[in-house]
């Protein structure tokens, strides 16, 4: 006899198929893709056995690795589910939740962009005189743990101010900014190092410590290479390698 599908029962389905997708996307970006597959694949495994050919002796054995598969689960991503925790308990992780079921105000998506100009020529004019830089612009994600890395204040945009802060002979210069609410919230901050193993050989310090940052949040981080002159970008566990000032406004602007 078959079960009434209720409202309750989509939503469920609904918030099932949005946790599953944001945990892919978030494994996808930290290169643990594969295991993630792997684990849906062993489910699925399980449930046939266990559930569907009710095959005993197996499902017993299988049984056991899963008793203890939330453990193991939390010890293999420990550093993915801080992250999740991180995002989700934040202010901005719960301006997101909010969002999802309230329309957007285009007045306040307009006021959240007013650092994209200033920023594009900031990153226009380095590039020009060969003058490195990072600068990491929070989404989502928190950033104050790595403000506190840096020397931190509180300051509006302009292209002008950036420029000085990576001036060569800057105290600031060797480090990271971080932009958060159209504000510069801190410079000269450290950022994690990404380890990959595929990144070309012709990428420095800053490109791998921008996608470091771009791996554990959701944060949009600017490059600007000393050595060519070109501006990149790191978001979402990738990085963007000599992009023109218009492509760099389109992706700033973009979700």
């Amino acid at each position: 006899m078959w079960l009434p599908f209720t409202i309750k029962d989509a939503l469920d389905i609904f918030f099932v198929a949005i946790f599953m997708f944001y945990v892919y996307n978030m494994l996808k970006n930290s290169g643990s893709r594969a295991l993630f597959m792997g684990i849906i694949a062993f489910i699925v495994l399980w449930i046939l056995i266990s559930q569907v050919f009710q095959m005993r002796l197996m499902g017993a054995i299988l049984n056991k690795f899963v008793s203890v598969g939330v453990l193991v689960l939390v010890i293999i991503f420990q550093e993915e589910i801080r992250r999740f925790l991180s995002s989700i308990g934040s202010a901005n992780g719960i301006k997101f939740l909010r969002n999802i079921f309230m329309e957007h105000k285009k007045g306040s998506e307009k006021e959240g962009t007013k650092y994209v100009a200033p920023v594009v020529l900031a990153s226009m004019n380095l590039a020009r005189k060969k003058t490195g830089a990072l600068i990491a612009i929070q989404q989502m994600m928190d950033l104050s743990a790595y403000e506190y890395t840096g020397e931190m204040f509180r300051s509006d945009i302009n292209a002008r101010l950036i420029e000085n802060i990576f001036f060569k002979n800057s105290p600031l210069h060797d480090g990271a900014m971080i932009i958060s609410h159209n504000q510069i919230r801190a410079a000269g901050c450290i950022l994690p190092v990404a380890n990959n193993e595929d990144l070309s050989k012709d990428l420095g310090l800053r490109h791998r410590s921008a996608l470091g940052l771009a791996q554990e949040t959701d944060a949009k981080v600017i490059i600007i290479s000393e050595e060519r002159g070109t501006i990149s970008l790191a978001h979402r566990g990738e990085i963007h390698v000599d992009i023109g000032p218009e492509e760099l406004q389109q992706r700033l602007l973009s979700e």
